[in-house]
């Protein structure tokens, strides 16, 4: 019995390499990162109200008006960032719908060609010509149904969950100002909200990621801090 390669891949493993060349696999609605990121987007935006507010000058309509405003542009955004992720969507099943057609189209050294390119550089660099060729195979007996790039439930599954995620964040730094009456404490206490949620934000992406979870926790408070005062600064 011969050993086998270092880089074997077995059957199912190259059948689902194949799968992810046409995005015929099944994805989460939102992966780890997208999620945190609209988290982390939806803090900065509200950050850019309340940080406008005048402690001296600014009295409770004032603030309501503000609190309007910034749940106002988290559902804009939420609503841009829904569209985008459809459109998005469809665009790379299209692409990678495309690279199934070159690799059906072209001889085996051109499919490989296109197998080695389409896969993610970590892998591809641990693939070898027999590997590719598997994958080749396997690409071009998926059916044809993998072809099609409309609109599928993920879609709109994910384009909610994107929406939903940028709202929900606009709620956490607004409760003070709904329950404390002094404008002052209440600015302050919703910076401490702000930035403490930034940095859980961060803290659970670093671990969904491998990053050190504090470290990127503080980079994220720092990170919305400076984006922030960059945003005010312009007039945003």
């Amino acid at each position: 019995m011969e050993p086998s390669s270092p880089h074997a891949v077995a059957p199912a493993a190259d059948e689902a390499l194949a799968l992810r060349l046409v995005g015929a696999h099944r994805k989460r609605v939102l992966d780890p990162v997208e999620r945190f990121s609209e988290i982390i987007f939806g803090l900065v935006m509200v950050l850019t109200f309340t940080g406008s507010v005048s402690v001296a000058e600014s009295g409770r309509q004032d603030v309501r008006d503000m609190l309007v405003a910034a749940l106002g542009c988290n559902v804009a955004w939420g609503l841009v960032d829904g569209v985008m992720y459809v459109v998005t969507s469809i665009v790379e099943r299209a692409r990678l719908a495309a690279v199934l057609r070159g690799i059906r189209a072209a001889g085996p050294a051109g499919a490989r060609a296109i197998v080695l390119a389409a896969l993610p550089e970590g892998v591809a660099a641990v693939t070898d010509e027999a590997e590719a060729d598997r994958m080749a195979a396997r690409a071009r007996a998926l059916p044809e149904s993998r072809l099609r790039a409309g609109i599928r439930g993920d879609d709109l599954r994910g384009a909610l969950a994107s929406g939903l995620l940028v709202v929900v964040a606009t709620f956490p730094p607004t409760i003070p100002f709904l329950f404390v009456e002094e404008v002052g404490r209440a600015l302050r206490l919703s910076n401490a909200v702000a930035v403490v949620s930034l940095f859980f934000a961060g803290h659970w992406l670093g671990k969904a990621t491998g990053v050190r979870p504090w470290l990127l926790g503080l980079a994220m408070v720092v990170l919305g801090t400076v984006l922030v005062a960059l945003t005010i600064a312009l007039g945003g």
